[in-house]
């Protein structure tokens, strides 16, 4: 009888379905820009500060220290919320590695806090003028809010809700990427490196909103009767 051999890491490497794939690249899409733009940091204390977005600032703005304070509490505790936050979203972690799931939860939290402060701080100073600066303001604020509102509804034991303002959160703090996204395109496509921050300044952070609130909605149409209506509490 002839037995047509099959190796052992096709098992491992066949795809279930087309679906399953396009999940498992999604996945890693995701994962790759939280990571990327997370470590991202890094370069500012490996390169002249004088590059990219910090060119556009005056010297005496430089050398102000509650500016450099905020700044780095800002990009430091950011980007490490941003390069392991996006891990709270696997079910895998979260229904097989608890203990792993609640750490990681309060350093994002942690970090996301004095983070989202920090930036409310330096908006204020933001390159391209008042357009600018509200929109990064807004975004500081809703950041901490959505945090700030998932750590009480877990401490309450409120889980449901806390999954959904962590969806809020989480799209929130993703503005880092599409920040970086945004931006080229736009100037690149107008040739006016202001014009373009103004406008990413807000669709950095307003379509990652809109993501969120369609997502939860979608859930609670496929029959999840658990998420909540909206992220505060009734009761």
């Amino acid at each position: 009888m002839n037995v047509k051999y099959v190796p052992a890491t096709f098992y491992l490497f066949r795809p279930k379905n087309k679906f399953s794939m396009l999940k498992k690249l999604r996945w890693f899409t995701f994962g790759l820009f939280a990571v990327s733009i997370g470590l991202y940091p890094g370069i500012y204390f490996v390169l002249d500060r004088k590059f990219g977005l910090l060119a556009t600032k005056t010297d005496e703005l430089l050398s102000w220290l509650p500016w450099n304070i905020a700044f780095y509490f800002h990009i430091i505790l950011g980007g490490i919320a941003l390069l392991i936050g996006w891990t709270q979203f696997s079910p895998w972690i979260r229904n097989h590695h608890r203990p792993v799931h609640r750490t990681i939860g309060k350093i994002y939290v942690s970090c996301v806090l004095p983070s989202s402060l920090a930036a409310f701080g330096i908006a204020w100073f933001a390159t391209g003028g008042p357009i600018t600066m509200i929109g990064f303001a807004m975004l500081a604020i809703l950041w901490f809010s959505t945090t700030l509102i998932a750590y009480l509804a877990i401490r309450r034991r409120d889980v449901r809700r806390h999954e959904m303002a962590m969806i809020f959160s989480y799209s929130l703090c993703f503005a880092a990427v599409t920040l970086r996204l945004w931006n080229p395109l736009l100037f690149n496509l107008t040739g006016d490196f202001y014009f373009a921050y103004k406008i990413s300044a807000w669709l950095c952070w307003v379509p990652n909103l809109i993501f969120a609130i369609l997502y939860t909605r979608r859930m609670r149409m496929q029959g999840d009767n658990q998420m909540p209506n909206n992220l505060f509490p009734t009761n």
